[in-house]
């Protein structure tokens, strides 16, 4: 059954989603997420030990830690592009490429047992970044695919609140392994790499080779759907004559295999996604890597060496309850609002980690992983569902890719510049500062998202 949405002057027909009907959250997502589930206890076992376990244990500097966060950040972003152009391309070998980028992870979490020294870690940290930066568009790519563009955010919520299950599940089992092991860190290690080998077999089986994008592109009506679900409160004609290019477009025969490199990174002419691009790049450069936070929070704070790998729960806890609803109501209100407003309450995060009242330190440091986690659930996959709605189907793995590595290279630049702010002036004056330029950055990238007169997030430009 389909319903007519009478805004439009040419009948709309949007497919009914009721129990019998597909539904809004589709299966492969859910297989999806699983992967990302058990994949992310694995990455987050590491994380949750690696900055106290470099500088407390390794003696590293501030600086020297950044120079590992940015390639934390960084080295991922290299391969992005790359990863998302080999996946549209030969038929969307998104499943291919992911499972190379999952696996390439899983190898290099062994390793992390023969690295003592910041050359080493360096290197198996490039190298673990480097698989996270070939999965990452291919994975985002077959969520938007396998979802209809109106439950987009709402798909992109489900997906981030598994994988922040894995996020929150993670730290658990590292602080468990800790304190249960005489070689604390080398077990947790050891354990990440097992969980790891899972995920991969997880994908492998569970997660289908091909996926056939939920719209279909010859389809008018359908992208008027799209259109009508991306833009919110616009229903014109002219918006969604825009969005058929966006969401539905036939792809041209000669990109029947997967379109070139060169009209890959030709995507940012499109004005949606170029601005999309350059916000989220200007938002990254004033955005604090999460090790930096949490390590602040431990020295502002005082809180215990052993319960540092448990700052990250109430990130992810947060994360985990918002997720779906904040996705939703991105759906909703528009997505570059929603985008733009989680930046803000980052804000109020770090202007709340300065402030001089520091009484109740445990009052304090909830009320900021509580503020952290709102920020990402209003963020992550609110971006990529944006973006999925800013290039067409045959795009999806380099448009993912361009806008996801354009916000990874500003936060590995970003790194490098607070790491050297800490050791020159302090962790408070280098957070002081970044709070200032994210002021200052919210407001440039609100006004050049308003700039057009058209919805924020981009969903309804081409």
């Amino acid at each position: 059954m389909y319903l007519t949405d009478s805004r439009s002057t040419t009948p709309t027909v949007v497919p009914d989603t009721r129990p019998g009907r597909r539904p809004a959250v589709p299966g492969t997502v859910l297989a999806l997420g699983a992967v990302s589930l058990i994949t992310d206890i694995s990455s987050e076992m590491v994380t949750a030990v690696l900055p106290l376990y470099v500088v407390a244990a390794l003696g590293l500097s501030p600086l020297g830690f950044g120079l590992l966060d940015g390639i934390n950040n960084g080295v991922g972003a290299l391969v992005r592009l790359a990863g998302g152009h080999l996946a549209d391309r030969g038929g969307r070998r998104h499943k291919v490429v992911a499972g190379l980028g999952y696996g390439l992870s899983a190898l290099c979490k062994p390793l992390f047992l023969l690295a003592h020294g910041l050359p080493m870690i360096s290197a198996v940290l490039a190298a673990d970044r480097t698989g996270k930066g070939l999965r990452t568009a291919p994975r985002d790519a077959m969520i938007s695919l396998a979802t209809r563009p109106e439950h987009r955010g709402r798909a992109f919520g489900v997906h981030r609140a598994m994988d922040t299950t894995g996020a929150l599940l993670g730290p658990l089992v590292a602080f468990a392994v800790l304190r249960a092991a005489v070689d604390g860190y080398d077990a947790v290690f050891a354990v990440s790499g097992c969980v790891a080998v899972l995920g991969v077999l997880v994908l492998v089986l569970f997660v289908p080779r091909r996926i056939t994008p939920e719209t279909p592109p010859t389809s008018t009506n359908t992208a008027n759907t799209a259109n009508t679900a991306n833009t919110g409160n616009t229903g014109n004609s002219t918006a969604t004559a825009r969005s058929i290019t966006a969401v539905g477009a036939t792809p041209a025969p000669r990109t029947a295999s997967g379109p070139t490199l060169r009209e890959s990174l030709a995507l940012l002419r499109r004005p949606g996604l170029r601005r999309l691009t350059l916000c989220a790049a200007l938002l990254g450069l004033t955005t604090v890597s999460d090790s930096f936070l949490y390590l602040l929070l431990q020295r502002e704070m005082h809180v215990p060496a052993h319960l540092f790998p448990l700052l990250p729960l109430g990130t992810a806890a947060v994360f985990l309850l918002l997720a779906i609803p904040l996705g939703a109501s991105a759906d909703r209100i528009g997505r570059g609002r929603l985008f733009l407003a989680g930046h803000g309450v980052l804000l109020l995060g770090y202007g709340l980690l300065l402030s001089p009242v520091h009484g109740a330190p445990v009052v304090v440091t909830v009320a900021v992983l509580v503020l952290h986690g709102a920020f990402y659930a209003a963020t992550d996959g609110v971006l990529a569902a944006a973006t999925a709605g800013a290039v067409p189907a045959e795009h999806q793995g380099a448009g993912q890719a361009l806008v996801g590595t354009g916000q990874a290279l500003a936060r590995f630049a970003c790194s490098l510049a607070f790491g050297a702010a800490w050791s020159l002036w302090g962790g408070r004056s280098a957070l002081a500062v970044t709070a200032a330029a994210l002021a200052v950055s919210a407001v440039v990238a609100w006004a050049a998202l308003r700039s057009t007169g058209e919805p924020p997030a981009g969903e309804a430009s081409a």
